[in-house]
């Protein structure tokens, strides 16, 4: 072999990547120490990118195509490498290439719960995970913040090392967008494209990737949470108060006496001071219950103030007998003092026991 053959071997005449691993992002073309020859072809196939890199500063950018590397398409070389008459000598250089392609079903999830200032339930913790697509846009930036000088740079090491980085972004356009639990709880999909706009351009000018599709598939809040969310759907499903009142109270007396236990006498007792509340707002009054048709007013004590009731009174107010009453009491589950022979019960001790 002659000395030209030698020096020939020792040139690059070809950069390529011929890519079949469809999950890598970046990869540095392999030189072996060897220089490029001056009109060595670069080949750069469809969503592919190619970046000079000479002693840590980029150089030119290529995109799809075959390309002749000489002094005239290669002027950011020529001008780090101060080339007063040319490209004429073979030279050294890094070429990463990039694959541009969209990345799709990448996942991405909260590993502490995200603190949101919320309209409804103030200040909330909330987990959240969910999918996104991307692809790289500014190979620049994206060799610097994120590749750096991997050699083979992949689809698993960038969920790695951009997960968290995602999580933050997602908090920060999470908190902007002051969308609240109620709605980011029930719709998932919308969420995801109302942060896009501003999940964008911080993701693009800090790491030179576009999120092409952001899916949100689930946030949830405390236990405490869920129990307000469930509590302020059922009272928009039960709608007008008085009328479900009225409602049920048809629907006990439809099962007739003695069909409930002890249980639903409860239930009927507090159905009942319901609607007595209701009718006292109707007539007007601030104290107990009108009377039942033919009986006599409330005892004096009892008129005088409001708030301690008898036996008698309770049971009126609720529309039970006063055994009910008295069984409820005699069981230790309806708070009364006893007043010589009397029983006497406070509004708020009646309050207690119908909320149980």
């Amino acid at each position: 072999m002659g000395i030209m053959d030698f020096i020939k071997g020792e040139l690059l005449e070809i950069i390529e990547w011929q890519d079949d691993s469809r999950d890598t992002i970046a990869w540095r073309f392999p030189d072996d120490d060897k220089a490029i020859k001056n009109g060595a072809q670069l080949i750069v196939r469809e969503s592919q990118t190619a970046q000079f890199v000479y002693l840590g500063q980029f150089g030119d950018t290529f995109g799809p195509g075959k390309h002749t590397l000489t002094t005239d398409n290669i002027p950011v070389l020529t001008r780090l490498k101060g080339w007063k008459y040319g490209f004429q000598s073979p030279f050294k250089a890094d070429v990463y290439f990039v694959n541009t392609r969209l990345f799709t079903g990448n996942k991405w999830g909260t590993s502490n719960p995200i603190m949101l200032r919320d309209p409804d339930f103030g200040i909330v913790r909330a987990r959240a995970f969910g999918t996104y697509d991307f692809k790289v846009v500014n190979v620049q930036t994206f060799l610097k913040e994120v590749a750096g000088s991997d050699h083979d740079f992949r689809v698993d090491e960038f969920a790695d090392t951009m997960r968290s980085r995602v999580v933050s972004i997602f908090s920060e356009a999470l908190a902007q967008a002051h969308v609240p639990v109620l709605d980011v709880a029930t719709r998932y999909s919308e969420l995801g494209d109302a942060l896009l706009p501003i999940i964008n351009p911080a993701i693009s000018t800090k790491y030179g990737i576009e999120v092409a599709s952001f899916i949100v598939e689930n946030v949830s809040v405390p236990p405490e949470v869920e129990e307000a969310i469930d509590k302020r759907s059922a009272m928009s499903a039960i709608g007008n108060l008085n009328d479900y009142v009225k409602y049920q109270m048809g629907q006990g007396m439809a099962k007739g006496e003695g069909g409930g236990g002890a249980g639903g006498m409860a239930s009927e007792m507090a159905i009942g001071f319901a609607m007595a509340q209701e009718m006292m707002k109707t007539s007007g009054m601030a104290g107990s219950p009108p009377p039942l048709p033919g009986q006599p007013g409330a005892a004096a004590p009892v008129a005088q103030n409001p708030d301690i009731l008898d036996p008698p009174t309770v049971a009126r107010m609720l529309g039970v007998t006063e055994a009910d009453v008295m069984a409820e009491i005699e069981a230790g589950n309806l708070p009364a003092k006893k007043i010589g022979s009397a029983h006497r019960i406070t509004r708020a001790a009646l309050d207690e026991f119908l909320a149980k």
